[in-house]
């Protein structure tokens, strides 16, 4: 008997999966623990295994298809079983097409015997398909809800046409971005969005709507049907992209953002790291970097400021007795944060140990879910760069997040003469709803404190 193989849950926050490749294909044996295919979730690649033993009749999904977890994948079952029934299961189970050839399997083998079981009139079927509420998927619904996109005007590509969410997304590309205010008042007066808001990176404030004219059609000036000169390459948001963009534009949407910037003197930590790099190579200190140096200090200054080592959670605040120091990390696959567990306990050598692992997974696209959860506080550096001050974005639900600028030359008064003495820049963003900007700046000032004095604080 045929069984469907579902895509596994690949941790907590994981709710798709990207098909890179499929390691059997349709008419392949396949036993239970095989592995089905590989996939990339928005934080690593993984292996699917099979759940059933027998012949891969079907693959539901294409590679590049993005695939909800604990929705069917395949089927698996004996070869040339008639799978009808599995089809038209898998079409109703999941609220989507899996892929236009299922649909169009399902809707081929299932057409005759609709045909003879239908008693409504012509004109009654008609009116059931162009129903925005009884024939599009839920996900679909409430997308077009919360985007104020009226689902009578769209063509869905579904089994039977059912609208889906991608053919809803397919209606917002090109749209500005709404701030949740702005989605309210489209959704209550049914008015036309502008092409661009004057908010934050073009966001359509509900300030936008005020003078905008109520929608008579909801087909927006998608940004493909501009002509532009010269050659243009399309990039399908997807994986780590698509899960940074909805993570960052949600952080700047539901939290209260402030930045403050200073500088430390960076004499002694570039004198620490020389030493570091001339010890004895037994020692295991020689690549140490900077970065390591600044997390350290950070994660033990952060042990005197739990305010900041601490997470918002709307009518909660949770402040933690140990650090979980995340960092960002630029990555061919893009931007990952793994965290360091117990950062505050760690000494120096096993500061640089721990990272160095972390960022070589990351690296490798070999992370996985326990290396990239867990964070109290992030760290971001973009000091190689030569990036003097930045905004960091809160990696929602920390408090805190700090940019680690460049070190450049800054004159310092020394009696009545002018030195020039090597900072480092600091750029700290917090959440205003979670903490005010007098204990911010405090842990600010112990912080650059701290990284004056690194070896009195690596004394401790």
């Amino acid at each position: 008997m045929a069984e469907i193989v579902v895509m596994p849950k690949a941790g907590n926050s994981v709710e798709s999966c990207i098909i890179l490749e499929w390691s059997k294909q349709e008419g392949d044996a396949v036993q239970t623990g095989d592995i089905l295919c590989e996939a990339e979730t928005d934080k690593t690649t993984v292996s699917v295994e099979s759940t059933a033993s027998g012949t891969v009749l079907k693959h539901l999904y294409k590679v590049d298809d993005d695939v909800p977890v604990m929705l069917p994948l395949a089927i698996v079952g004996e070869p040339g079983e008639d799978i009808t029934s599995l089809l038209a299961e898998v079409g109703n189970a999941s609220g989507e097409a899996p892929s236009t050839e299922v649909a169009e399997e399902t809707s081929a083998t299932s057409s005759a015997p609709a045909a003879a079981e239908t008693a409504l009139p012509a004109q009654a079927v008609q009116a059931d398909l162009g129903s925005p509420s009884g024939f599009a998927s839920p996900r679909a619904r409430n997308l077009a809800a919360a985007k104020a996109v009226a689902l009578d005007k769209i063509k869905g590509t579904g089994p039977e046409g059912r609208i889906v969410e991608r053919d809803v997304l397919a209606v917002l590309d090109g749209m500005a971005p709404l701030t949740p205010s702005a989605m309210e008042e489209l959704i209550r007066t049914g008015k036309t969005a502008p092409t661009r808001g004057t908010g934050l990176g073009g966001r359509v404030l509900k300030s936008d709507l005020m003078d905008a004219p109520v929608s008579t059609s909801t087909s927006p000036v998608a940004a493909s049907a501009v002509q532009f000169p010269g050659a243009v390459e399309e990039i399908k948001v997807k994986g780590v992209r698509k899960v940074t963009a909805s993570r960052m534009l949600e952080s700047l949407s539901q939290t209260a953002q402030l930045t403050m910037n200073t500088s430390a003197n960076a004499s002694r930590i570039l004198a620490m790291r020389k030493r570091l790099k001339e010890s004895p190579e037994e020692m295991g200190l020689q690549g140490v970097t900077i970065n390591d140096l600044v997390m350290l200090v950070t994660a033990r200054t952060l042990k005197d400021f739990p305010e900041m080592n601490a997470h918002f959670l709307g009518d909660t605040i949770k402040q933690f007795k140990s650090v979980h120091l995340g960092c960002a990390v630029d990555t061919p696959r893009g931007l990952m944060v793994p965290v360091v567990q117990f950062a505050d306990t760690l000494s120096l050598k096993s500061m640089g140990i721990e990272t160095k692992r972390l960022f070589g997974k990351c690296l490798d696209g070999q992370a996985d879910t326990d290396d990239l959860s867990g964070g109290t506080f992030t760290i971001t550096n973009l000091g190689a760069m030569g990036i003097e001050s930045f905004t960091p974005v809160l990696n929602k639900p920390e408090v805190g997040i700090l940019g680690v600028c460049t070190i450049q030359p800054k004159p310092v008064m020394k009696g009545s003469d002018v030195e020039f003495i090597p900072h480092m820049g600091l750029s700290l963003t917090f959440d205003h709803q979670a903490t005010d900007g007098a204990p911010a700046g405090r842990f600010l000032k112990a912080l650059v404190a701290n990284l004056e004095n690194i070896d009195l604080v690596l004394a401790l």
